[in-house]
């Protein structure tokens, strides 16, 4: 069985506390106004559901450049927030003096305290020499995850009805842009898939996910495709107005909340597969928990197809990628993400469109499975460096 330090894995729902950076670069003289800004921010910020605490820091070398720290009760907490329309209207004010912001979001794994904290049985003691040094249980992330140095990110927007054909062709016709961002930054593969008219673009970047994305906006390729389905969207956008392109895409932001994929097996090329589940209002986090634990349990099964699991949410959009040997309904109850249990009914009463009953037989399965499977438009790799 594939154990837990060999697995790469990222998860929002590990149950640890989270920790959020936020780098901000001012624009000359706008200080005074991002000072008010930020006092009528955080008054709202502290109600919201899961915060804890904030700290607002200026540097000590360059004056324009601040920092904001925050901290939340956990990461699904904290990107109910982010994710909010509420959040996109709060932050709007910012955009009139902020030159350039970066976020970070960290699962608290350690931390050191004035006052020893008795250590929980049930976590290993670190090896820091400090005798102020406590693992505490609650809110800690329990143990280091395995990387693989990739960020994964995805987009989402949905286009005219009618138009969905018109828009495949434009998504599958146009040229890649260069794939070396700079010296640490690489594209490593765009996956385009559609369910009706619903787009998603996933993206896997190497290095610095936002200066990938700024990039690739600049490159005329790239922007090219983006204006000729400008047409075709239902959310009207002007990308010569920066705010207008910031605000579109701010709201077609789809987080990877989990990911997990094999590690120590050798495996040959898998396909790529993509599941749109539209969770009932509200549901979507609790939808995109179930899969995520699914998709741990199939990557540990080494009888299992799947090699790799990602699930994207947003409000109540969630999709699941798939990266597995052989065909998608080889193993139906798998892939959708039901093997098991009562998860079937579960899943059921988390879904929006579940309104054909509980996928019970393997043929209700295979239905239910068929009717999740995004069409998949282009997957587009880039080469390692050589």
């Amino acid at each position: 069985m594939t154990t837990l330090s060999e697995r790469i894995s990222q998860s929002a729902f590990d149950g640890s506390r989270l920790r959020v950076v936020l780098l901000l670069d001012l624009y000359d003289g706008a200080q005074n106004q991002f000072l008010e800004v930020y006092e009528h921010l955080r008054k709202q910020v502290s109600s919201v559901p899961g915060h804890i605490s904030d700290e607002l820091c200026q540097s000590i070398e360059n004056p324009s450049q601040w920092l904001i720290t925050s901290e939340w009760e956990s990461a699904p907490r904290f990107l109910a927030w982010v994710n909010s329309e509420d959040h996109v209207a709060s932050v709007q004010p910012l955009h009139g003096c902020v030159r350039d912001t970066r976020s970070l979001r960290f699962s608290v794994l350690r931390e050191t305290s004035k006052d020893p904290v008795p250590l929980a049985p049930t976590v290993p003691r670190s090896s820091s020499p400090s005798p102020h040094f406590a693992d505490r249980a609650e809110g800690l992330q329990i143990a280091p995850r395995r990387g693989d140095g990739v960020v994964r990110h995805a987009l989402t927007f949905t286009v005219k009805p009618g138009s969905e054909l018109e828009v495949a062709e434009l998504l599958a016709g146009y040229a890649s842009p260069e794939a070396q961002v700079d010296g640490s930054t690489r594209l490593r593969r765009t996956s385009l898939f559609m369910h009706g008219n619903r787009v998603v673009r996933a993206v896997e970047v190497e290095g610095d996910l936002l200066a990938a994305l700024r990039h690739v906006a600049m490159q005329p390729e790239v922007r090219k495709l983006e204006e000729a389905i400008n047409p075709y969207l239902e959310q009207d956008r002007d990308l010569s107005d920066p705010n207008s392109a910031r605000m579109f895409f701010t709201r077609a932001a789809l987080p990877a909340v989990h990911h997990v994929a094999a590690g120590g097996r050798e495996h040959a090329e898998l396909g790529r597969h993509a599941l749109f589940y539209p969770a009932k209002n509200g549901c979507g986090m609790e939808l995109a928990r179930l899969l995520a634990t699914q998709g741990e349990a199939a990557v540990d099964d080494p009888t299992s197809p799947i090699e790799g699991s990602t699930v994207f949410q947003r409000d109540d959009i969630v999709v699941r990628l798939l990266d597995m040997r052989g065909p998608l309904d080889a193993r139906p109850a798998l892939s959708l993400g039901v093997e098991g249990g009562h998860k079937a009914a579960v899943l059921a009463r988390l879904l929006d469109s579940a309104k054909d009953g509980v996928p019970t037989t393997d043929q209700e399965i295979s239905r239910f499975l068929a009717r999740s499977e995004m069409r998949l438009i282009t997957d587009r790799r880039t080469p390692a460096p050589a």
